[in-house]
């Protein structure tokens, strides 16, 4: 099968799909149900996310690609089933988006990106869907993410801190807490105020208008880096693990950082 540049289109992608489904193509593909490609949508789209950080059209282009070849593909999957069509898909989410862009296609007005979600839930609310500000964030999201995003829906109705400084009070707070949890060997107890603990920075970070899944991220990234150099140099001096004390890895760290 050939295609030409000029004639890719999403009904190439659909007809490709068709083709590995099908009685003569890929063991793997047609094996695949809904369920068992979920898990590769979370993979897929953080390779995506991962490449916009990054800031490489080319890199961009690929990750979204297979991205939307794979949401394409669960698509299909749901299709041969008769749940519901692409047609089915596009048609709905089109009506969603026009029903809660009122101040666009309606006669609705908002001024400011504010007004536009407090439009955007009042729709939602008429729709039947939660009523909440907090919605209904996936609980699946990666914990510091959920924490941000709750803690700016919150800020919407305005529960939240005025400012970042105000937040140092509460962290210096819940940090007391986690030590008073700790000197009274409460396992379930410690878990909750070092939950707490960890909210409170995650807001302190929003406040600073920084996702603190990105600052972790980063974080993260910079240890692995500073500890590979780390086992490289206790190599490179012919040391080893067992023979060096906290001390002794502390001080090449922080020659290392220099």
């Amino acid at each position: 099968m050939e295609v030409k540049k000029e004639e890719a289109s999403l009904e190439t992608l659909w007809e490709i799909i068709k083709i590995l489904t099908g009685e003569h193509g890929c063991p793997w593909d047609k094996k695949q149900t809904p369920f068992t490609l979920k898990k590769y949508l979370v993979e897929e789209a953080y390779e995506a996310y991962e490449a916009i950080e990054r800031g490489v059209p080319e890199e961009v282009r690929e990750e979204l690609g297979d991205l939307f070849f794979l949401l394409l593909f669960i698509i299909y999957l749901y299709e041969k089933e008769g749940a519901f069509t692409l047609k089915d898909l596009f048609y709905f989410t089109a009506q969603k988006m026009i029903r809660r862009h009122p101040h666009v296609f309606g006669e609705e007005v908002a001024r400011t990106a504010e007004e536009v979600l407090k439009t955007w839930q009042k729709v939602k609310k008429k729709e039947g869907k939660s009523s909440s500000v907090l919605g209904n964030l996936p609980k699946s999201l990666p914990a510091l993410q959920r924490a941000f995003r709750i803690g700016e829906r919150a800020g919407r109705v305005g529960f939240d801190w005025k400012k970042a400084e105000d937040v140092f009070p509460k962290l210096e707070e819940e940090l007391r807490e986690v030590k008073e949890a700790l000197s009274s060997n409460n396992k379930e107890q410690l878990k909750e105020e070092i939950g707490d603990l960890l909210f409170t920075v995650a807001n302190l970070s929003r406040k600073m208008g920084i996702n603190p899944e990105d600052a972790l991220r980063a974080s993260l990234d910079k240890f692995e880096e500073r500890f590979k150099a780390l086992e490289k140099e206790i190599e490179k001096r012919g040391l080893s693990w067992d023979e060096l004390t906290i001390e002794d890895l502390d001080k090449i760290w922080e020659e290392l950082k220099d």
